[in-house]
């Protein structure tokens, strides 16, 4: 019965003058979605509307998973499109859309008609009274319920005539890549693939940066890496993943700094590392999956401590969450069940037994003076040989 779908956006609407650079930005996103969607596609704007023309045969839910990761959308209509043959065959229309669409006709209903074409003969309360009417004739079980319908019946008065009922939840957010890049810490922990869908949402493309540790961490923890970033990228769209070899790092610090200090001074140095590859990939800050008072390094003093070693800013967007509400994120875009898979990452292995949790900045810069031997070196020889990976869903 469909062969299209109107696409429904929100804060794009209110950009006013750059309203245009934020629709193409979304149709971009649309098309390069329904790459991974069986079928031909053809998205186009019009009026203030964005439509997806289905081009013969296509999967109806493979169709609409693929429109779900579309940040930018909030709404996703399954659309029958209809030619102006006056009101009598409108009627007909509606009514067949009807049986096709609600099996058991015992349902309360509104018709909510919107005239944008204002030569039509009719105005919007006359065809909502109208085709209300015929409703009622045809399915004598319906009712009207104007304040809460079961089935909200739309009805668009443009060029053509489009008829919709259902509204299927799109990401909402903005389109990806229209608020710059960032790079994102990404571990194999929960928080991290959750802050990444969370800044995406935003508008922001995300590049990322692992902290590998072998022989401590196995190359399982490195695919299980891997495989978050291909979930975050099924939203962000493809993302470039460096993986960096920290294990000379960690342990030269384990044997140079108080023990207690370890996973401050470690956090520091990955997030100098981490501001490199931002630089070379033009991003515009960094982004991290940490919540306040979570964990030892997630202290207010202890977030200080690490900002102090950045230039570009630290965007932090589960900064207020509690654990049940990250997993609850992470539930939803599906990252859950691979990242509590029982893969050791570097920032678990070499942790200290009481951490401190309120660092003194002066200390810290005293015991990392400690490493001024060998760690520009180190830190070089990890740059220069990170891996770059290319993730795409």
């Amino acid at each position: 019965m469909y062969h299209a779908f109107l696409i429904k956006y929100a804060e794009i609407a209110i950009k006013g003058k750059n309203r245009y650079l934020f629709e193409d930005a979304l149709v971009g996103r649309i098309q390069q979605a329904l790459k991974k969607a069986e079928g031909e596609f053809a998205v186009r704007k019009e009026q203030g509307r964005i439509y997806v023309d289905c081009l013969g045969e296509f999967d109806f839910d493979e169709t609409v998973g693929a429109l779900k990761k579309v940040f930018g959308i909030v709404g996703i209509c399954p659309l029958v499109q209809l030619q102006d043959e006056g009101f009598e065959r409108l009627s007909e229309d509606v009514i067949s859309y009807l049986d096709q669409a609600y099996p058991e006709k015992n349902f309360s209903f509104k018709v909510n008609a919107r005239r944008a074409r204002k030569n039509y003969p009719m105005e919007s309360m006359e065809i909502n009274a109208a085709i209300g009417e015929r409703i009622l004739e045809a399915y004598p079980d319906t009712r009207v319920d104007v304040h809460c319908p079961e089935v909200m019946l739309h009805i668009e008065i443009r060029n053509d005539i489009n008829l919709y009922s259902t509204v299927i939840p799109g990401p909402g957010g903005m389109p990806v890549g229209t608020n710059g890049k960032a790079m994102l810490l990404l571990s194999g922990g929960i928080d991290s693939p959750v802050a990444g869908y969370m800044i995406a949402k935003r508008g922001v493309a995300i590049d990322a940066v692992y902290f590998h540790a072998p022989p401590y961490t196995s190359d399982r923890a490195r695919q299980k890496v891997v495989d978050l970033a291909r979930m975050v990228a099924a939203y962000s769209g493809p993302i470039h993943l460096y993986v960096v070899n920290f294990t000379e790092i960690q342990l030269y610090i384990y044997e140079q700094c108080p023990h207690e200090e370890l996973t401050i001074i470690m956090r520091r140095y990955m997030m100098r590392i981490a501001e490199h590859f931002a630089g070379e990939r033009k991003c515009l800050g960094l982004i991290t999956g940490e919540s306040i008072g979570q964990v030892a390094s997630q202290t207010m003093q202890s977030l200080a401590a690490t900002n102090e070693v950045c230039t570009l800013p630290v965007y932090r967007p589960l900064i207020g969450f509690d654990k049940q509400e990250i997993i609850a994120v992470s539930e939803k875009i599906g990252t859950y069940e691979t990242s509590i898979l029982p893969y050791e990452d570097c920032c678990t292995i070499f942790v200290a037994k009481h951490p401190v949790t309120k660092p003194n900045l002066n200390v810290i810069n005293s015991s990392e003076k400690k490493l001024a031997e060998k760690i520009d070196v180190l830190v070089r020889e990890a740059v220069e040989s990170a891996e770059l990976i290319s993730v795409t869903a």
